[in-house]
């Protein structure tokens, strides 16, 4: 299931050749950095994440088999770190009590993003999504911005497909409802209506 290149620097790492992980490193150090980041909300922090877990990626790639692909591998190592290290540095995360969202109030939350510039929308989208639950965060950012399958993230994180459907439900809703808050308020400083 690992691609053919990866497979080949695998391979290569395997054989005594500690330079061709660099390449590994390189291919996937963005992803493993968007993830922490957006689990911790810390440069810092999700560096020194990205880090650890290229090293235990280097010390345990013996034991890759190959049955997945090498970025969901890598990704289920850096998602278990994260989560130690959140857990670890536990901070007071705000919260928000999610509501009945009728279909209106979905609406017009839709509505309200769509009179925003696509780049303000992504803006408010990312601090609003930065409001979330860290396990919450990831599954949604797995999910629409890395755009990984259901098994994949199901492999990542090593919970149920019913409990990462539930959870993708109930980060749905929460971020609806952050959205809600965020924009309407902005929307009036900002373009004065209502």
């Amino acid at each position: 299931m690992t691609n053919t290149k990866d497979k080949l620097y695998i391979d290569k790492v395997i054989d005594g050749d500690t330079n061709a992980f660099s390449y590994l490193v390189d291919n996937y150090k963005n992803m493993i950095y968007s993830l922490a980041y957006k689990m911790t909300k810390n440069k810092e922090e999700a560096e020194e994440i990205s880090q650890d877990t290229f090293i235990k990626a280097y010390k345990n790639l013996s034991n890759f088999k190959g049955d997945s692909k090498f970025s969901t591998w890598l990704y289920k190592i850096a998602y278990h770190a994260t989560l130690d290290a959140v857990k670890k540095n536990k901070r007071n995360a705000s919260t928000f009590e999610i509501n009945e969202i009728t279909y209106n109030q979905i609406k017009s939350v839709e509505d309200i993003l769509e009179g925003i510039e696509r780049k303000e929308r992504a803006k408010i989208l990312n601090e609003c999504l930065l409001k979330l639950p860290e396990e919450e965060r990831s599954i949604i950012w797995m999910f629409y911005y890395e755009e990984l399958s259901l098994k994949e993230i199901i492999e990542i994180s090593g919970l149920s497909e019913a409990n990462i459907k539930v959870k993708l439900h109930r980060a749905r809703k929460r971020l609806l409802v952050i959205v809600e808050k965020t924009v309407e308020p902005e929307i009036i400083e900002n373009y004065g209506r209502k």
